[in-house]
């Protein structure tokens, strides 16, 4: 038993973080304490504590402390610990997707673009925000008021003519010099105020655009101007129900439910909301209280996220989560008018809609999960599904793809694409040997995890390659069924071929374990589709021009331009290459023995 009396004696009063030990030396708990000696002391001397705590001091062996120079080194410490060591009795709040932003190259025509990941020094970001579809529809908005290009640097330097987005009036063409650089700067600097919130300035300045623009008898230039101001207008009303002035909040809402534990966050930026998200407890057990949960989040997501001028609570350890963040210029506490309360109400109804959510989600991957395994005869429910899918065109850009399904959920950091090479254009048998035996070489050596259960999206002939790829693996014990397309490849009307079974498997079109075959199959399809297409247009994207040295941006622009694209570029002779600006006959003859291979 752990004598936890002699060991108060020894502990400092100074700042650091504690770690609760079982006898077998791993981890149970992590925590944090501005003086170790009172936080330690508080487990064993307190009374009222929550179940899970109660249960995790009677596995207590050993504790282990480590003394750091102030409180704010002991948070990051903690965080450290925690996502490192997953202890079992700590709320951990697992988010492996980044937040979107929207950022503004630093080119001399800035690109408008949607970015996940890591800052490049020379762009301006802005968000974050919390989910894609906000970037989306921010970019849309974007587009059609400032018309600001969104295209790859690649497309744009090899651009010979406006494209389809100037057409419709979603980008003005710089890349052809369709629009002067003072006047692209203008637009740039109008949507970065737009994007910080200072959008009375932003209207303000298209009003003294528009009446110059009327002043000078330019009057298709005016209306176009206006269209901009109504254009904003319209979404500006759509969000004044949202609006707080133009600062920045995070609505927080700590709810357990059913013995789950949810905190909603909900954003809103320059005076916008953005929109919200739900957090789950990715290694915790079930009851955590609400205010654990809260106090949990707001130390791990700020240690790595930038805190808004303000917080708004749902939750009575407001206090403590001041004390947790240790930030004078930020706001902490409830809601300070009606329209606050509403928020905060409406962060509370989303957190138990999620809740709700996810166990209904559960219960019915549960069912689909029965339901397979005793369509399949198997002696327990797969608990890890891969599914491997193939797509090509005509051979060209030939890309393999796995998804994996766990507990009936989709997984999608898991997913794995396998770009095929060395085979005959077009064997969709070679593909899918090839890509099974890249995925299921590292199961055989114990670097991988096997599945319960291997679809394959065909019939027969594919399904045969995947067992001999398992049989000469060793793994010839993994389940795996073929799933081959019905006749005229309705959905519903599949064929299943079932390893170790003499004859096809047809299931009735509402059944649930066919129905979760079918999903997961269908995004094994989606996902090649999308990583085949990507490959496609990455080979046909770039410019042959591109590989020839001494040829640079501006004189593949020069070229494209003179001869009116690459095609025309490929059928020009050696006299009709020096004729173009800046190329001599030197470099003519090496752009001509580059581009046809001589």
């Amino acid at each position: 038993m752990f004598d936890a009396k002699a060991f108060l004696v020894t502990l400092t009063e100074s700042p650091g973080v504690y770690r609760m030990l079982d006898s077998g030396g791993q981890v149970l708990y992590v925590g944090k304490a501005k003086n170790l000696k009172k936080r330690v002391s508080s487990y064993f001397q307190k009374t009222g504590q929550s179940p899970r705590i109660l249960l995790m001091l009677q596995q207590v062996a050993k504790v282990e402390t480590t003394a750091t120079r102030s409180e704010a080194e002991a948070l990051i410490l903690e965080n450290t610990l925690i996502k490192k060591l997953a202890p079992k009795y700590n709320i951990l709040f697992r988010d492996d997707k980044s937040y979107p932003y929207i950022s503004l190259s630093g080119h001399a025509f800035p690109r408008l673009a949607f970015h996940r990941g890591g800052f490049e020094p020379k762009s301006r970001y802005f968000g974050p925000f919390p989910a894609g579809s906000a970037v989306r529809e921010s970019i849309q908005l974007l587009q059609q008021t400032f018309l600001l290009r969104t295209c790859e640097d690649s497309v744009f330097a090899h651009r010979s003519r406006p494209c389809l987005l100037h057409q419709i009036q979603r980008c003005k063409a710089p890349c052809v010099g369709l629009v002067s650089a003072e006047e692209y700067a203008r637009d740039v600097r109008l949507a970065e105020l737009f994007l910080r919130g200072r959008r009375a300035e932003v209207i303000d300045g298209l009003s003294e655009q528009m009446q110059q623009a009327a002043a000078a008898l330019q009057f298709e230039a005016a209306a176009a101007v206006r269209d901009q101001i109504r254009a904003l207008q319209a979404v500006l009303h759509r969000q004044y129900v949202s609006s707080t002035g133009d600062e920045d909040v995070d609505i927080l809402a700590a709810v357990t439910l059913d013995g789950e534990c949810c905190v909603n966050l909900a954003m809103v930026r320059g005076g916008l909301h953005l929109g919200d998200r739900a957090f789950f407890p990715a290694s915790a057990d079930k009851d955590i209280e609400a205010a654990e949960g809260m106090l949990a989040f707001v130390g791990q997501h700020y240690s790595e996220q930038r805190i808004p001028p303000r917080l708004l609570l749902d939750s009575p350890v407001i206090e403590e989560c001041k004390e947790l963040l240790d930030d004078p210029s930020v706001r902490v506490g409830p809601a300070r008018n009606e329209m606050e309360r509403a928020w905060l109400a409406m962060a509370v109804k989303n957190a138990e809609l999620a809740i709700r959510s996810r166990h209904n989600m559960k219960v019915r991957a549960g069912g689909r999960l029965l339901a397979l395994q005793a369509a399949l005869e198997l002696a327990e429910p797969p608990h890890r599904i891969e599914c491997f899918d193939v797509s090509h065109t005509m051979g060209e850009g030939t890309v393999a793809s796995c998804v994996v399904c766990i507990d009936g959920a989709m997984k999608k950091g898991e997913y794995r694409r396998f770009n095929i090479a060395g085979i005959e254009p077009g064997d969709d048998y070679a593909a899918m040997r090839q890509a099974l035996t890249r995925r299921y070489e590292k199961v055989a050596v114990g670097e991988a995890v096997a599945p319960e259960l291997l679809l394959i999206d065909g019939g027969k002939g594919q399904h045969r390659v995947a067992r001999e790829v398992l049989a000469e693996l060793g793994l010839d014990h993994i389940l795996s069924v073929g799933i081959a397309k019905g006749e005229e490849r309705k959905p519903g009307m599949e064929t299943l071929f079932v390893h170790g079974r003499g004859e096809p498997l047809q299931l009735p079109q509402d059944h649930a374990g066919f129905h979760l075959m079918q999903e997961v199959r269908d995004e094994a399809h989606r996902f090649a589709v999308a990583g085949h297409r990507a490959r496609r247009a990455k080979s046909r994207g770039r410019s042959k021009l591109e590989d020839i040295a001494g040829v640079g941006s501006a004189r593949r622009r020069s070229l494209l331009a003179h001869f009116g694209g690459l095609d025309g570029v490929m059928a020009a002779t050696i006299e009709d290459l020096c004729r173009a600006g800046g190329i001599s006959r030197r470099l003519a003859e090496v752009i001509y023995r580059q581009l046809h291979g001589q």
